[in-house]
């Protein structure tokens, strides 16, 4: 790139840390920087953290990753952008200040609220079916709970628009942050006085909305002088970080998903528009005027480094064991007639079961530890190809490609799996920081350097990727049949995972 070309500088506030990248117009990540957050757990399924470190984490990242280049490439810095964890919200006083710490997207406190409030009115009006992660049922537990919080709030606000207060004085949110909360009537892209009314908030207590890619607002004069920058530099209105690693892996067409392969399994494809269905959520896009159909799997690698933790080789920790990943190799596709379903931490899409727990059928003696390694392998594969299918009669388009992201994604054995078992190739990013780089292409487009708010070209510009892992039509075929068994699974246990959950498991003969 021409040494005259602007740089930008993307922030990730995600749940563990904030992360900030300095990026340039071909996608090249010249620096990067990250402060940890710390996650408090007050109790059973409750997750919170002081927001007030989102911000200090936010500017030590920054402050890091500016170290990382010289003053030429400072000074041709030319926006900033923000992404972040979605649905996380925080209560605020007329100061600024926490009433109380902000609760987080994988908080489960308000399962009774789920039951009692989610309907498939409120899933058509706002794109999210009833879970645990949208905020409007923890912010329905807060009203009826600890009502003195909403009493007392000024601002009931999202990690974007707390961020961008603290950088520009402006409390703002992008569409593509605050419809995470599912708040919003999505269709009309603004927050739905109903939704509202179940929630417990009033309008002028939420924050102003901008779409992606518009200017909220200059970065303040001394948050400029503490990160050692002189020239003016724009926030960008940014989005969430689900939506923002489908830019970053240039998954902005339908036939194309985007699959993050982390904590959570998450696949995305883009749509003209608004769409439903049980089977995936539908967000507000990074690009304006389009829609983002996610389905979400709970257990990604949350689950494998369960096993390796429990079952593997204990000098590990948890970590990747090469000598595992070679003995699952070894079994053949289908684990021997091993199935697993991978609720180890419920369901999302596409049963949004908060109850389902994690099973594995069909064990023998001649069944190892490796064979129980290959399995939730498969099974996680196997709920990857019911949600495709799901995206892909969505939009109407069949997929041709995933392009994948997440540390999972770099296991050799994993991402064969779950090729195969899609009969998709995989295009796995180069990038690490694929959120950040998301949130970096929409500053960038607002440079103008690929067109003037032209965030699709920015992401076609600014994308790379460094492996591709082609499915083997045996094993596809092969695995189309077991996938038809597993399929089965759900659908007869549901009722005992209720019991289970109620304390009355009966034998089902009875």
């Amino acid at each position: 790139m021409p040494t005259s070309d602007p740089l930008v500088i993307a922030v990730d506030a995600s749940t563990t840390a904030a992360k900030a990248v300095i990026v340039d117009a071909g996608g090249q990540v010249l620096a990067t920087g990250k402060q940890e957050i710390d996650l408090q757990v007050p109790g059973v399924g409750r997750y919170e953290h002081d927001p007030h470190q989102w911000w200090t984490a936010t500017t030590a990242a920054v402050t890091e990753s500016l170290g990382g280049v010289g003053q030429g490439e400072q000074r041709r810095i030319a926006a900033i952008c923000l992404t972040h964890q979605r649905e996380t919200f925080v209560a605020l006083d007329r100061d600024g200040a926490a009433i109380r710490p902000a609760i987080l997207w994988l908080d489960s406190r308000a399962a009774e609220q789920i039951r009692r409030i989610g309907s498939d009115e409120i899933h058509q009006l706002s794109g999210k079916p009833a879970d645990t992660t949208p905020a409007l049922y923890k912010m329905a537990w807060l009203s009826e709970n600890e009502p003195e919080v909403f009493a007392r709030a000024a601002r009931v606000v999202d990690v974007h628009a707390y961020l961008s207060h603290r950088l520009t004085g402006r409390w703002v949110s992008s569409t593509a942050s605050a419809d995470s909360l599912s708040l919003f009537d999505i269709a009309a892209g603004d927050y739905a006085p109903s939704l509202l009314e179940l929630a417990g908030v009033a309008r002028e207590q939420l924050p102003d909305l901008a779409e992606p890619g518009t200017m909220i607002g200059q970065v303040d004069r001394q948050v400029l002088a503490d990160w050692g920058l002189t020239q003016d530099l724009p926030l960008v209105a940014g989005l969430g970080d689900g939506q923002a690693a489908g830019l970053g892996t240039a998954a902005i067409t339908p036939e194309t998903a985007y699959l993050n392969v982390g904590t959570s399994i998450v696949a995305g494809v883009h749509s003209p528009d608004v769409r439903f269905a049980r089977s995936y959520r539908t967000l507000v896009a990074g690009i304006p005027g389009t829609y983002v159909l996610e389905a979400v799997q709970n257990s990604g690698s949350h689950l494998t480094n369960w096993f390796r933790q429990e079952f593997g080789d204990p000098a590990r920790g948890g970590r990747v064991d090469p000598a595992l990943e070679d003995a699952a190799a070894a079994v053949p596709p289908g684990a021997e007639g091993l199935l697993t379903l991978p609720y180890w931490n419920a369901v999302q899409s596409p049963h949004w079961d908060p109850l389902a727990r994690g099973v594995m059928f069909g064990f023998t003696g001649q069944h190892t530890r490796a064979h129980a390694y290959r399995s939730i392998l498969e099974g996680t594969g196997y709920e990857l190809r019911q949600n495709l299918a799901g995206l892909a009669q969505g939009t109407g388009t069949p997929l041709t490609t995933l392009r994948s992201t997440g540390g999972g994604s770099r296991s050799g054995l994993w991402a064969q799996i779950l090729a195969d078992i899609t009969g998709l190739p995989i295009v796995a990013s180069s990038v690490t920081e694929v959120s950040a780089q998301g949130a970096a292409m929409v500053a960038m487009a607002a440079t103008g350097v690929h067109g003037k708010g032209d965030i699709a070209a920015a992401a076609a510009a600014m994308s790379s990727a460094d492996r591709t892992v082609e499915p083997d039509a045996d094993r596809h075929t092969r695995y189309a049949e077991i996938a038809a068994v597993q399929a089965e699974l759900y659908p007869r246990l549901a009722g005992l995972f209720e019991e289970l959950h109620e304390g009355t498991v009966q034998d089902p003969s009875s």
